[in-house]
């Protein structure tokens, strides 16, 4: 039986001039966002802001120098992910390259790929999506049909991927196609692989689809005789789903996954703090939101040291889906209708629809509760 550990940890003693910094950026950024915009928070896409985060090195700010990096440590960069998150900034564009494609490309990339992709990323010139869920599979990912099949100098595709956030305004994507029959029913995790795909290619048809909010952010892809060369492999054959699971610690435990909702308790606590009613549940969020915090830091930390924290970065994520999702209706029962301001009770309905998502983004709450549940011994 194993032990889920969350040793406490801190960020670096220079993070109150970083802040300082960031915070005077994102105010003059952010004099004209809307309240629509705030609460998509990360899913938010905007290239130009993208681009003036990049240049002030603010994207792979961990990665080497050599291709564009800035070689700071984890920790400065979850700074920068706090403050961005603070104020639902739209870092939509840089998002997914910087969090997950990125690091995937340096540690099992080929030096042409790393050459290619890392600098476009760190400038905010280039957007990824993810491309790992499929129609009819549910959260059962090894399940997965689309498939690449070996042709000369590359691979062909035919199939499709669902929930793709963003793939219309997206330059790649890093597609898990199976590249071989499993071997086994039960061994559907074996013959997958990993390709970069440009999602400009010719037979690649992208479908959005609507959330409640009437937005088009997720996207169903086609994939009809779609060519990939061979250099767009990521790492081995057969090997991507291992590679996939472990860059899913990338993804489930950042501060993205307590605090997408927390800008709209950023708007509100000017006017919550004139209700003493709402002290003791603006108190309770905030300590939520504390808790989370050190929990998260601690999968940052392993992250950086090279570790794989898989398990406790599900429970960050599960627990941390349960806040965000909350803390808009919790709210709306401690908002007065004379005092709040009109933005605010936009960005309460817009972030309740969206919140929706969050549970579904990175693995359902099902599939989290299995793997923790392996961790410990329960199954």
């Amino acid at each position: 039986m194993g032990a889920l550990r969350f040793e406490l940890r801190d960020t670096p003693p220079d993070a109150p001039a970083l802040r300082a910094e960031l915070r005077a950026f994102l105010a003059e950024q952010g004099r004209h966002w809307s309240p629509t915009v705030r609460a998509y928070s990360w899913m938010g896409f905007d290239r130009e802001f993208s681009r003036e985060v990049g240049k002030r090195g603010w994207i792979g700010m961990t990665w080497p120098k050599a291709y564009g990096g800035g070689e700071r440590t984890a920790m400065d960069r979850y700074v920068v992910l706090e403050e961005m998150l603070a104020v639902g900034a739209p870092v939509g564009a840089h998002w997914i390259g910087d969090r997950q494609s990125g690091p995937l490309i340096l540690r099992l990339g080929t030096e042409e790929q790393r050459r290619e992709f890392l600098p476009r990323i760190i400038s905010g010139e280039m957007a990824f999506a993810i491309g790992l869920s499929e129609p009819d599979s549910g959260s059962d990912l090894a399940s997965l049909r689309t498939r690449a099949t070996k042709v000369e100098g590359g691979w062909r595709i035919e199939g499709r991927k669902v929930w793709t956030t963003n793939a219309h305004r997206c330059d790649f994507m890093i597609a898990l196609l199976r590249t071989s029959p499993a071997p086994d029913p039960r061994a559907k995790h074996q013959g997958l692989s990993q390709f970069l795909v440009d999602l400009r290619s010719s037979g690649l048809t992208i479908r959005p689809i609507l959330d409640l909010a009437g937005e088009g952010g997720f996207n169903e892809i086609t994939f009809d005789n779609v060519f990939v060369p061979d250099s767009m492999l990521v790492g081995k054959e057969g090997n991507g789903w291992e590679q996939a699971t472990a860059e899913l610690a990338f993804e489930r435990a950042g501060p993205e996954r307590y605090l997408s909702s927390l800008p709209l308790l950023t708007a509100a606590l000017d006017d919550l703090r004139a209700e003493p009613a709402a002290a003791e549940t603006v108190g309770r969020l905030l300590a939520r939101a504390g808790t989370l915090r050190q929990m998260s830091l601690s999968v940052a930390g392993m992250l950086q040291e090279g570790k794989t924290p898989a398990r406790e970065a599900a429970l960050v994520k599960d627990v941390g889906n349960d806040y965000e999702q909350a803390l808009p209706e919790i709210l709306r029962t401690l908002f007065d209708a004379a005092r709040t301001p009109a933005e605010v009770w936009e960005m309460q309905r817009m972030m309740t629809m969206v919140a929706r998502s969050y549970s579904l983004r990175g693995g359902t709450r099902e599939i989290l509760r299995g793997i923790i549940a392996r961790q410990l011994g329960l199954r």
